[in-house]
């Protein structure tokens, strides 16, 4: 029998592009929810008028707890998947049926919009972040993931229910694919276009950038941790892990990560002595690395190279506001941060 998928939206101040959205949408699945996040120009009442259901929040709550509530509300309704689309028309609604013909033929993945492809459309900054960024989430999720940025998803609603998920705002599209990642689920790529309006993002570069780094670098610390005393063991997510039981406690959180990130250098150089000097002793640790061929001696030479590469595109960044254009972090990028993975 044919899963029940309903597309849902997070939108907030979206009244520019929230209608054709979702009357594109509409084109291809019979039922659009779009969580109102606290609006002050009439997102709600446009998107209604469109066709979709509305679930209006009263202040805004940044994507991630907007997006919780719509994984619920799509559970209570009974639908069993939910594509995952922005408001900002970023997102092409044409391509549905591509993610949904992805899920017919792996039903309990979680399929992901990839715009790598399309690279010279993607802002350099844009580009270079998102291949630093899936360099490491990839290796919390135990495989390579072409574009963990892209919010344009499948998820698989009976893996969301399985997942505890702690964090909010732009965080918590990364908390997903790490912690299912982390249990085994399979997360596809399919091509997706790159698309960037002028409609303006709500993601803050500096601050949203440095939580998602956290985050990611702190799981990753910590499921090392494991996996060094553990023979055989790539994957390390529990209900009752570390990250679950410091999330629930935003402050105790942010402090727990903080220190984490402090000492993830040293650590990580411990862990690597651990990974060559161990192996005889605990058979096969670190086993999601081993399994795939990767030498630690590159994650632990990217790690130090990371404070540089975040110098130098702070300082191209400085520079390119006076006018002078460099690019030298480019060539950083690609020498330190390549695919580990193997994508067979």
């Amino acid at each position: 029998m044919a899963s029940q998928i309903c597309v849902v939206i997070p939108a907030y101040n979206a009244s520019k592009t929230i209608n054709d959205v979702v009357t594109r949408v509409l084109k291809h699945v019979s039922h659009v929810v779009v969580a109102d996040d606290g609006s002050t120009d009439g997102t709600a009442e446009i998107a209604r008028k469109a066709g979709a259901d509305v679930l209006t929040i009263g202040r805004n709550r940044g994507k991630g707890h907007v997006l919780k509530m719509l994984f619920q509300k799509s559970v209570e309704d009974g639908f069993d998947a939910v594509i995952t689309i922005d408001a900002d028309g970023q997102h092409d609604p044409e391509e549905i049926p591509s993610f949904i013909d992805a899920h017919n033929l792996h039903p309990g993945d979680i399929i992901v919009g990839s715009r790598m492809h399309e690279q010279e459309k993607i802002p350099r900054a844009r580009y270079n972040s998102m291949h630093i960024a899936r360099f490491y989430i990839s290796l919390a999720a135990n495989q390579f993931i072409d574009d963990t940025q892209c919010g344009y998803r499948l998820y698989p609603l009976s893996l969301l229910k399985d997942l505890i998920l702690t964090t909010e705002g732009y965080i918590t599209e990364t908390e997903i694919l790490i912690k299912a990642g982390d249990k085994g689920t399979v997360i596809r790529c399919i091509d997706s276009k790159a698309i960037y309006t002028d409609n303006g993002s709500h993601y803050r570069p500096v601050l949203d950038t440095t939580a998602i780094t956290g985050f990611v670098l702190t799981y990753l610390i910590m499921k090392w941790f494991k996996e060094g005393f553990i023979s055989d063991r790539p994957f390390t997510y529990t209900h009752n892990n570390i990250m679950n039981l410091t999330g629930k406690h935003k402050i105790i959180s942010i402090f727990f990560q903080a220190i984490i990130v402090v000492i993830s250098i040293p650590v990580c150089s411990l862990y690597f002595i651990e990974y060559l000097t161990m192996q005889n002793i605990v058979k096969n640790n670190f086993a999601s690395l081993r399994r795939r061929g990767i030498k630690f001696s590159k994650i632990v030479r990217a790690s130090y190279v990371l404070p540089f590469v975040l110098m130098i595109i702070i300082g191209e960044k400085a520079a390119s506001i006076v006018g002078i254009e460099i690019r030298s972090v480019d060539g950083f990028i690609k020498r330190y941060y390549p695919d580990l993975w193997s994508r067979s």
